[in-house]
């Protein structure tokens, strides 16, 4: 198949692609800033036994990416190889999450509640896994063209944003509204909508996209063994790999107590302040806007600057402006916002950067090895994620213990500092470890230049 070099796909094709990742956020967002509260202050679990359930959960779910990543690399179908699994994978997508709210009545039992939780949580994961890998492969098989795989980065990352937009505007009015003063039903019904929305989005990214690069040989022949030989040798993919760890460790760490920040340190409660959003809800809603807006500047921010020095100065700056936060005091709202507004667009164009970066990636390895395993690159990124994931995940629930944290009550000042020190210390110095971490990527701008134009040939030929 001849793949020309010249930018291709549609506003159609974009949004499309766009609107994969507004469902996988509908979930990851939630999850991100939601799920910690609900553990510990409506499902009632210690938060010490929920860390240890994402510790062993997660860990299960990143050893699941690579084997998922190498089964999609070998799918083959009329549809192509990654497409498929959004269509086969959408529904049960759907449903698994929504499970993890649905709180039975069986689950009075305490014991009872901690399997539920681990079942529930790891199935999800499971799924999350079988959908999104082959979703995050797509974006290194729809087009050749680099200027097409920016795009599609934004338009990603615009997606996901937009998901996480409307979780923070929606979720606590509408668990509010739903549960009529009981949460956990609240939680539960709210959590069917986003189900049935994320459903809805998987089959428009399915409709809308297509395959366009073909692999250079028969994945079938070479082995997973092999497969990881090439990928460990792969020194931008190792970067990139430890990168990903660093950035969803910070991520998910802050994000876990963002609830808790607002509600025990800055004292903000559920009185509406503009139209149905209380304070929480406006801070949310705010900063991801501020994202998007952030993300919509990656073109013009790439057409002036390298992936890799725009990533570095981001990221760093990003870090600084989290570290801020644990000096301005509580009463200082402005200041509070203006800072989540700060950091937020500042990172809003560094993910659709890193995963145009993982495109250059697999294409250094068909370059280098003569090998693409577009599926096992980005499922082993997402591995990493995943490792970031697992320790924020564990880390939050421990740190808190550790601190004093007690569910529904007023909290200690140890507690608080330990909450501000999870939302804003160790967040900010894995950033900042990040920002430093990316001096050392390989790939110049004229590097992947080069290697573009070599796969171009050989792939006409």
């Amino acid at each position: 198949m001849e793949q020309s070099n010249t930018p291709q796909l549609s506003l159609k094709e974009k949004i499309g692609y766009g609107l994969g990742d507004t469902a996988s956020n509908l979930y990851f967002k939630f999850f991100e800033v939601f799920l910690v509260y609900y553990y510990t202050d409506i499902f009632g679990l210690n938060p010490a036994v929920m860390g240890t359930m994402f510790l062993v959960a997660n860990l299960w779910d990143a050893v699941n990416d690579p084997i998922m990543g190498a089964i999609a690399d070998r799918t083959n179908t009329s549809k192509g190889k990654y497409r498929p699994y959004l269509l086969w994978f959408a529904i049960p997508y759907g449903i698994t999450g929504w499970l993890i709210f649905a709180n039975f009545d069986f689950l009075a039992d305490p014991g009872n509640k901690v399997i539920y939780a681990y079942a529930t949580f790891i199935l999800f994961k499971m799924v999350y896994t079988a959908i999104n890998v082959p979703y995050s492969a797509m974006m290194g098989v729809i087009s050749p063209n680099a200027e097409d795989r920016q795009e599609l980065g934004r338009f990603r990352f615009l997606g996901a944003f937009g998901g996480g937009f409307l979780i923070f505007l929606s979720v606590r009015p509408l668990v509010e509204f739903l549960g009529k003063g009981n949460e956990s039903l609240g939680f539960q019904l709210t959590m069917g909508i986003f189900g049935v929305l994320s459903i809805i989005c998987f089959y428009i990214c399915y409709k809308t996209t297509q395959e366009r690069i073909k692999p250079q040989e028969n994945n079938d022949s070479v082995s997973l063994g092999e497969d990881m030989k090439f990928l460990v040798k792969n020194v931008p993919w190792l970067i990139m790999f430890v990168a990903g760890i660093l950035t969803l460790t910070n991520v998910v760490l802050r994000g876990a107590v963002t609830i808790h920040y607002c509600e025990y340190y800055l004292g903000w409660n559920s009185d509406k302040v503009l139209w149905w959003m209380d304070m929480t809800t406006l801070f949310l809603s705010s900063g991801t806007l501020a994202f998007i807006a952030g993300c919509y500047m990656t073109k013009w921010v790439l057409a002036r600057f390298t992936k890799k020095h725009s990533l570095i100065v981001l990221t760093t700056l990003n870090a600084l402006g989290i570290f801020t936060f644990f000096i301005v005091p509580a009463e200082a709202i402005t200041t509070i916002f203006v800072l989540n507004l700060f950091c937020s667009f500042v990172a809003g164009p560094t993910p659709a950067i890193v995963w145009a970066l993982y495109t250059d990636v697999a294409d250094y390895g068909e370059w280098k090895f003569g090998r693409r395993a577009t599926g096992l690159v980005f499922s082993a990124a997402q591995f990493a994620q995943k490792m970031g994931i697992t320790i924020a995940g564990a880390a939050s629930g421990y740190l808190l213990e550790g601190f004093g944290y007690i569910a529904n009550q007023e909290q200690t000042p140890e507690a608080l500092i330990g909450i501000r020190i999870i939302f804003c210390i160790l967040p900010g110095s894995l950033a900042l470890a990040n920002g430093l971490l990316l001096i050392l990527y390989p790939l110049s701008q004229e590097k992947t230049e080069q290697i573009h134009a070599e796969l171009e040939v050989i792939r006409n030929r």
